[in-house]
């Protein structure tokens, strides 16, 4: 059995087919699918976080309106930068996604990838401390915002409030009790998997890595997941970690899914350089389902996950994306004993 969701850029174009054609139209698809996942049957509907981009930004208000719309679905991000975040306002949104969605938040986060301006965080009021590195300055936030989620009181009250306080300091509210055991950290390579690990944060790993070993992609992710997996329990953390995996997998059904994603071209992993380091990107999948259940048995990482996050096309609408995920779930999951 693996968890399975769905992991959405929110894309917005009006070029020629495209079905979501400014943020509204991303922001109340979103919402409408979610919506749908969850009556497929679907575990989780995540969604990535850009800036200065006609993609999803701020996640915040998206998840509770999400969180407000459906029951059962878990609800996250994949992933938040945290370069870009001021950690205690973030405490105070993230607490009250997750009393609105009653518990079902899964904050994905992570120290940032290049963005489509120059310093882009430095807009925002941020900037590294003397000898940090924007990176630095990313897994400090992300510090500070764990440490702010478990809730103890930090900040002396004023003695003339004017609303009486509880006794002793205070912390930030909304406070949402489990937050904490629900953040995750986006890695790309083992170092900061590791990392992860030992602050007690659950992995994500994408379609992108850096290229350590010249293996293929799934082999180095999958050793990833197990140095994440050691580093917890040498860490001494209570309970399981849960690792997530991405991928775009697409089950070709109809004349539709030939015509998108029919054509091949991403049968194999890329090789490039992000900011000078050699980066590896994984192959996407699309086949008819009984051989794309053979090529999925080999894929070492999907194995070793527990959470498997389908990347969508966003911007081919709620329908068609629905009838993509109906189609996993129907007629591939089964036969590889996700379901």
């Amino acid at each position: 059995m693996k968890t399975l969701g769905f992991l959405s850029f929110g894309h917005w174009s009006t070029q020629q087919g495209s079905a979501t054609r400014s943020a509204g139209d991303a922001l109340l698809q979103a919402i409408d699918l979610s919506v749908a996942a969850e009556e497929l049957g679907m575990d989780g509907a995540y969604f990535r976080v850009h800036h200065y981009a006609r993609q999803h930004a701020s996640p915040f208000p998206l998840l509770a309106a999400i969180g407000a719309r459906t029951r059962k679905i878990e609800i996250g991000t994949g992933v938040i930068d945290m370069r870009y975040e001021n950690p205690l306002y973030m405490v105070e949104d993230a607490g009250a996604a997750d009393l609105i969605s009653q518990g079902r938040l899964q904050l994905g986060l992570s120290r940032g990838s290049p963005e489509q301006v120059i310093d882009g965080w430095r807009h925002f009021g941020y900037q590294p401390a003397e000898g940090e590195s924007d990176a630095d300055m990313g897994r400090r936030h992300a510090q500070v915002f764990l440490k702010m989620l478990e809730g103890e009181g930090f900040a002396e009250p004023n003695p003339r409030p004017m609303f009486p306080n509880p006794p002793g300091k205070l912390r930030l509210e909304p406070h949402s009790d489990g937050l904490r055991s629900r953040i995750w950290w986006g890695a790309g390579s083992n170092a900061t998997a590791v990392w992860a690990a030992e602050q007690g944060m659950h992995l994500q790993s994408s379609t992108l890595k850096d290229d350590e070993t010249g293996e293929p992609f799934h082999v180095q992710q999958a050793d990833q997941i197990r140095a994440y997996r050691a580093a917890w329990k040498a860490a001494g953390h209570p309970g399981t970690p849960r690792v997530s995996v991405s991928r775009s997998i697409f089950a070709l059904m109809n004349d539709t899914d030939r015509m998108y994603f029919g054509r091949g071209g991403k049968e194999s992993d890329q090789v490039g350089f992000i900011a000078e380091t050699r980066s590896i990107f994984g192959r996407s999948y699309a086949d008819e389902p009984d051989r794309l259940v053979e090529q999925l048995r080999g894929d070492e990482a999907i194995a070793e996950a527990d959470t498997l996050l389908l990347t969508i096309p966003n911007s081919l609408g709620v329908a068609y994306n629905t009838h993509a995920l109906d189609a996993i779930l129907t007629h591939v999951a089964p036969a590889l004993g996700w379901r």
